[in-house]
């Protein structure tokens, strides 16, 4: 079989960021990369399903919300993809850094995370989720359509 697009990347030096994952027609995978990988810190689960819960939120309530496909962690727990339509790069990183200032700032209870809403409805950590979205927003600061590109 062939490697699939994401196994191609260099995860030896890949930083954390958003990266252009692939685009396919008028879909675009966008790669946010929360953690180093192969660091040995990774996205711990009850952090990593609130941060899922407010982002998937956040944007779905968006002006862009017809636009998004899906938000979703990786498997490996550096980072999530974000796939969306018809929108541009800069909008595209506009809504996520404007998504990581809400999650950073987030008071409340979760969304979507009730016994009747979610499949794992105990496993939340609303600060550690916190806690990787103000990280991020330092990330994303003054982040630009160049910077989308994976390093060679």
């Amino acid at each position: 079989m062939q490697k699939i697009a994401s196994f191609q990347v260099n995860h030896l030096t890949l930083q954390k960021g958003m990266y252009t994952s692939r685009i396919d027609g008028d879909i675009v995978t966008y790669d946010i990369r929360m953690c180093r990988p192969n660091g040995g810190a990774y996205l711990e689960n009850a952090g990593l399903h609130t941060f899922e819960h407010l982002f998937a939120t956040y944007v779905r309530n968006s002006r862009f919300s017809p636009n998004v496909v899906y938000v979703g962690p990786m498997g490996c727990r550096t980072g999530f993809y974000f796939l969306v339509r018809n929108i541009s790069h800069t909008e595209a990183i506009k809504l996520v850094q404007d998504s990581f200032a809400f999650i950073r700032d987030y008071e409340g209870d979760i969304p979507g995370a009730s016994e009747i809403e979610c499949g794992n409805y105990l496993d939340h950590d609303l600060a550690a989720a916190k806690r990787y979205a103000a990280d991020m927003c330092g990330v994303l600061n003054g982040y630009t359509e160049e910077r989308l590109h994976y390093a060679e």
